[in-house]
């Protein structure tokens, strides 16, 4: 099977919105990944990574990465912080400052060794 994955420079929105980077396959061997802009007191809403591993770059603002279905395990996240997120795990961030939290998920298969 020929591959059709390529080197990508993909320039990065300044608007108040989200934006889609990778897609996945083709484009990607299976790593997906975007941008996510949380106004104040927003969150992206409790989701699982499945079978998936997930990287979180935070570029800026600051927020709370709360890990499970409770409250108490939470984690202070923001502009400089990189937090890693293992398969099937259920979480949410959510904006806890007064500036936008922008930050960059990467999602990829997770693969045993």
């Amino acid at each position: 099977m020929a591959s059709v994955e390529k080197t990508l420079v993909i320039d990065l929105n300044t608007k108040s919105e989200n934006q889609k980077l990778l897609a996945g396959r083709p484009q990607t061997r299976g790593m997906r990944s975007g941008r996510v802009y949380l106004a104040k007191d927003q969150a992206c809403g409790q989701h699982s990574t499945k079978d998936h591993e997930e990287m979180l770059v935070f570029l800026s603002g600051r927020g709370k990465l709360q890990i499970g279905e409770k409250e108490k395990d939470c984690f202070e996240v923001g502009k400089g912080k990189v937090s890693y997120i293992p398969p099937k795990t259920i979480h949410d961030v959510q904006n806890t400052g007064t500036e936008p939290l922008i930050y960059i998920y990467c999602v990829a298969p997770a693969t045993g060794e």
